[in-house]
Parts: C-alpha cells; sequence; structure tokens
C-alpha cells in the first residue's frame, strides 16, 4: 500500500509523517510517532481512551484517520504539561486519586481540559455529561469529578 504523507501540527509543533490510507490516528500517535498517552480501548469509539482534541473538538483518535489530520491541529495527552509542570487537572488527579489503571486517565483529562475551557465553572451535572463517553473500570466516578471540580476552581482563582 502506498504511503501518504501528512503534515499537521501536534501539540503545536508541525509534523510530518506517512502514513497508510487505512491507518487511523489513533495507530500513527502511538506507532509512528512514539506518542503513548492515548490508549486503545475498545478500538470503536465507546471507551474515550483515546481520546485527543482535534481543530479544537475532543475526538476519538481510533475513529480518525491519521490522513484526515492533513493541516489540523492535534493536541494529545503528551502536550497538556508545560515542560515538567504539571497541568491543574493532572496534578489534582494525582493528588485526589482519581485513577488507577490508567487506561482512561488521559482521555478523561483531555475532555475535562475541553470542558473547562469552554465552561470553567461547571456544575456535577454538566462535568458528568461531558465525561459520559469516558468510560473508567477502576474508580468509578465520584473522585473523578471531584478532581475535575478541584482543578476548575484552582484554575478560576489563578
Amino acid at each position: 500500500m502506498k504511503m501518504i504523507p501528512v503534515e499537521t501540527t501536534i501539540n503545536g509543533d508541525q509534523t510530518e509523517f506517512l502514513c497508510n490510507a487505512d491507518e487511523s490516528l489513533l495507530d500513527v500517535l502511538r506507532d509512528r510517532l512514539g506518542l503513548t498517552g492515548a490508549k486503545e480501548g475498545c478500538g470503536t469509539g465507546d471507551c474515550g481512551a483515546c481520546s485527543v482534541m482535534l481543530n479544537g473538538r475532543v475526538v476519538c483518535s481510533c475513529l480518525v484517520l491519521g490522513v484526515e489530520t492533513q493541516g489540523a491541529e492535534v493536541e494529545t495527552i503528551e502536550g497538556m504539561a508545560d515542560g515538567e509542570t504539571l497541568h491543574p487537572l493532572q496534578r489534582v488527579f494525582i493528588e485526589e486519586a482519581a485513577l488507577q489503571c490508567g487506561i482512561c486517565t488521559p482521555g478523561i483529562l483531555i475532555a475535562a481540559k475541553s470542558l473547562l475551557a469552554k465552561n470553567p465553572d461547571p456544575t456535577d451535572t454538566e462535568v458528568r455529561y461531558w465525561l459520559a463517553g469516558n468510560l473508567c473500570r477502576c474508580t468509578g466516578y465520584d473522585k473523578i469529578i471531584k478532581a475535575v471540580q478541584k482543578a476548575a476552581a484552582e484554575m478560576r482563582a489563578a
């Protein structure tokens, strides 16, 4: 199969890669670019473990073709921290023990960051609704909701 050249921006950096026409963005990120934060949980877009931002929207990278990112802006969990300084959501998730195995965490953090960018003061119901596409089999959701709300409050106060 002929490889297709793609030029895109990933986590603020201009990036070029070659991929097959049928290769998912998730596979490109993990296997071609070494960005292994997004996880394959289901491969069908049902669990949210592979969530990334594509042109400002949360998408399941297992459902997007790598070639579809031509000229696009992609943000992965690897781009969330500022160097060694964790994003408030990342730090608070650790502090509040809102993660266990880590499979779902990158997708939840990406979705939560997107929510707080649109609504910096969400209700618990709004957080639950926004994160409904992200499944966690380990922690349940109470600690996750608490962590998102604590990070939101910190971010508002900053």
